[in-house]
């Protein structure tokens, strides 16, 4: 028991030491475990559930705008990279190459797959011959590689799971209502399912992504101020379509090059929604993605231990029926008081307790996992007031994140200011920028904060730029990042 005990309470504090908070959660709540290669981990049941939730709800919306899921090869050949030139040199110090198969040098060096586009650029000139093949919307769920100099796990590794949409159209319009149109999908997907706050904005250039013309995010703020861009979307223009030739015989019957994007979003959402929502408790699981949404634990003396046990599993049974996800522990060998500890470690988002008490009343406690709410309800009620106790856990969570994020997004005028803000003060600033590279890396080097995005609706709009005092040309996001 002892043992036990320990395994529930050793969290280092957040306000101690965040990473090492962050480490022990994931651990202790049994999401990973390391691989024998550096940066790559393996995904436990429970964490990669949360990951098949995110895909299901996901491939709902993708499907519910047109979009098809299809699967490309991992090998990617070198010469498909020499193609698009910014493209090669954005990711060439992250390739693994192959350079030998079944004791034979190959003739090509095969890069292991960073992202797509070279190679839906390369099928994509084969399948489109007229604007009747137009739109082309493709989304894949895969595995890519980046060799990633300093890793954390779910957040930043070696291997990582995403998915990546390619979507190939007529024109320009047609191209950036798609960009646009995935961004706001990711928005509202990472606000309404993950309940986190996120910023939505244009990346400055030296942010863009590698071969795109223009690039888009969602930063999305953790609880040791830091960001994450929890998804991205890009217009790539025909840039893209001239490297690897996808020309479409247009409505007027001349031959033009197609415009496409692509988008994506990847296990990395995990790593958010765990800094996001944890405390020095373990886990908090926003409710739509929890392996388990509710835990049940029957009560009572071993004399009535039967009779409880045996409500319990009809009770079970109305709430699986009704599509909640829901496990019982019945455990004798340990106590009722530690398994509350346990699965609020483990970030059940409602826990139901049932006595002998509780039977005779025809009635059950269901607690709330972030404000420790407890509701007695009667059993008849038990799958609404569920689902409603479901509802506003979400709901509370946003809110507090919401919260959090207000409380730590700072306006700054100087580059003194937003030093003084990022050394004394966790969280983002909001600062005007004149649109030189010089200034933007300059901020970096004193501060620490790279630009996260321009953001579309800026609380408020800076007139100078905070390095050089000259007219700003943006009002830019800044924050440390992972």
């Amino acid at each position: 028991m002892a043992k036990d005990k320990q395994f529930v309470t050793e969290i280092t504090p957040q306000s101690e030491d965040f990473s090492r908070w962050y480490i022990d959660v994931i651990k202790k709540a049994d999401l990973m475990d390391y691989s024998p290669v550096r940066g790559c981990i393996v995904f436990k049941p429970e964490g990669y559930e949360i990951w098949e939730h995110i895909q299901e709800e996901m491939n709902r919306r993708l499907k519910a705008t047109g979009h098809r899921n299809a699967y490309f090869p991992v090998f990617i050949p070198e010469s498909f990279f020499q193609k698009e030139k910014d493209h090669i040199e954005g990711f060439n110090p992250e390739l693994p190459w192959v350079t030998e198969a079944g004791g034979d040098v190959l003739e090509e060096r095969l890069a292991v797959r960073p992202t797509s586009e070279t190679m839906f650029g390369h099928m994509y000139s084969k399948w489109i011959q007229s604007y009747r093949d137009l739109p082309v919307l493709i989304n894949q769920w895969a595995n890519v590689v980046r060799w990633e100099k300093r890793t954390l796990p779910f957040i930043r590794t070696t291997e990582f799971l995403w998915q990546e949409g390619h979507t190939a159209h007529e024109n320009e319009t047609e191209a950036r209502e798609e960009t646009m149109r995935m961004l706001e999908n990711y928005r509202d997907f990472v606000e309404t399912y993950l309940a986190i706050p996120v910023i939505t904005g244009q990346k400055t250039p030296s942010e863009r992504f590698a071969g795109a013309v223009d690039t888009y995010s969602i930063e999305a703020m953790m609880k040791d101020g830091r960001a994450v861009q929890a998804a991205t979307s890009h217009y790539l223009g025909t840039k893209f379509a001239t490297a690897f030739d996808i020309q479409y015989l247009s409505r007027d019957n001349v031959l033009e090059y197609v415009h496409t994007t692509s988008w994506g979003s990847t296990t990395r959402l995990i790593g958010s929604l765990i800094m996001v929502h944890g405390d020095d408790r373990g886990l908090a699981l926003p409710p739509k993605v929890a392996p388990t949404q509710v835990i049940m634990i029957p009560i009572g003396p071993p004399k009535t231990r039967e009779a409880v046990i045996g409500r319990t599993d009809e009770l079970f049974k109305d709430l699986k029926d009704a599509g909640i996800r829901v496990r019982v522990d019945d455990r004798a060998d340990v106590t009722p008081g530690w398994k509350f500890n346990e699965y609020e470690m483990r970030g059940v988002p409602v826990r139901l307790e049932l006595g002998p008490r509780d039977m005779e009343n025809g009635v059950c406690v269901l607690v709330s996992r972030i404000t420790g709410e407890k509701k007695i309800i009667q059993q008849e009620n038990l799958v609404a007031e569920v689902n409603a106790m479901l509802e506003q856990v979400h709901n509370e969570m946003f809110e507090r994140a919401l919260k959090f994020r207000e409380d730590h997004f700072y306006s700054v005028d100087t580059l003194a200011e937003m030093k003084d803000s990022m050394e004394e003060q966790r969280g983002f600033a909001l600062a005007g920028w004149c649109g030189s590279e010089e200034c933007e890396s300059k901020v970096k080097e004193e501060t620490g904060a790279g630009s996260r995005n321009i953001p579309f609706e800026p609380a408020v709009k800076k007139d100078t730029c905070i390095c050089c005092g000259k007219p700003a040309a943006h009002t830019v996001v800044f924050a440390k990042a992972y």
